[in-house]
């Protein structure tokens, strides 16, 4: 596009050199034409050569100079070079050329002088002199102009990461606030109940009674709440830089924790979206968990497959999952679904054909 503008304006600048030549130098001789055409027609390269179209302009338009005597008219190619060069940061270029300009104008273009007033022929080039130092401090300013808008952008590209990052932790710390405030409101609470459920229970046993089933009940809703709120905590309280990377760790404790499990990893990985990268962590965390609950005895494997449009996570267990059962999605199978669904993705948790159950989440590296 900008070479497009370059162009033409290279050949508006050529057709009025040309044209005005004509006009005040009847009598052109090819070579004449051929010095005001490379002279004019090169301002097209002005960005990608500086300095390059500047010393052929100069050269041209001094040669044609010394051959025409134009004056002041054959200045005009060589302001837009100046300009150029000094707003692409090359002033020792543009200095150079602009004295080299002067001084072969000076020297062999006297004869455009003839006929003039010693103070018209001075102001003649007192004119050029000017216009080309105009043109080097105009183009001085776009660049310094250029620089104050790129800094302006900088600091605003600056300003919206610090605003992110403040976001960022302020939601950490509204994370960790909401853990401390469910662990001394619900822990101590559900305790309670449940170490008074237990008591009731081992004195009904020790008094030979038969443990009623809402006691029975009670116990163990206690103890699936603790286990609940423990997995809640843990989730707000950990890192939210947890991702891919961490997932054979995951897969560590599981073991540790007496859960066979391990992982696998195809294609070449790679960094994706913090979003993608934290929902595929989550969601293998809580299809072990999930095993280690509901399975059974039974081992899992978790897949990480890098594609080049998505990353695949898949985790299967050979667990007491059976085809032909109905399974009714939890609090956990619901949020992996949220999680998938808010990234563009897939997600199919079944059970498999040959027993166990599956968690394959298909999550989209670039929104459509």
């Amino acid at each position: 596009m900008r070479f497009d503008r370059d162009l033409l304006l290279a050949a508006v600048v050529a057709a009025g050199q040309v044209g005005t030549e004509i006009l005040l130098s009847p009598g052109l001789a090819p070579l004449d034409y051929a010095l005001l055409l490379s002279g004019t027609l090169v301002l097209a390269l002005r960005r990608r050569f500086p300095v390059v179209v500047l010393a052929v302009t100069v050269v041209c338009m001094l040669a044609y100079t010394v051959r025409m005597q134009p004056g002041a008219v054959a200045t005009f190619p060589v302001l837009v070079a100046v300009y150029t060069t000094v707003r692409q940061g090359k002033r020792p270029a543009a200095l150079a050329g602009v004295v080299l300009f002067l001084a072969g104008m000076f020297a062999f273009g006297h004869d455009a002088a003839a006929g003039l007033s010693p103070r018209s022929a001075i102001e003649s080039r007192v004119l050029v002199v000017g216009w080309l130092v105009a043109a080097a401090v105009i183009g001085e300013a776009t660049r310094a102009w250029s620089a104050y808008l790129e800094q302006v952008e900088q600091r605003a590209a600056e300003a919206e990461r610090t605003r992110e990052e403040t976001a960022l932790r302020r939601a950490g710390e509204e994370r960790l606030r909401i853990a401390r405030e469910l662990h001394d409101s619900l822990t101590h609470s559900i305790s309670i109940i449940k170490v008074q459920a237990g008591v009731a229970a081992h004195l009904a046993r020790k008094r030979g009674e038969e443990v009623p089933a809402s006691l029975v009940a009670i116990q163990e809703a206690g103890a699936d709440a603790m286990r609940e709120l423990r997995a809640t905590l843990e989730v707000l309280r950990s890192d939210e830089g947890s991702g891919l990377e961490q997932v054979p760790e995951l897969v560590n404790r599981a073991r540790a924790a007496g859960l066979p499990a391990k992982v696998e990893v195809s294609g070449s990985p790679r960094p994706v979206p913090a979003e993608v990268d934290r929902a595929a962590y989550r969601i293998v965390q809580e299809a072990l968990t999930n095993v280690s609950r509901h399975a059974g005895p039974a081992s899992a494997s978790v897949r990480i497959g890098y594609l080049p449009g998505e990353v695949i996570v898949q985790i299967d267990d050979d667990g007491a999952a059976a085809p032909d059962e109905e399974h009714q999605p939890g609090i956990g199978l619901t949020g992996m679904r949220e999680r998938v669904a808010a990234l563009g993705g897939r997600l199919r948790a079944e059970a498999r054909p040959e027993g166990g159950f599956t968690v394959r989440a298909e999550l989209p590296v670039v929104r459509s």
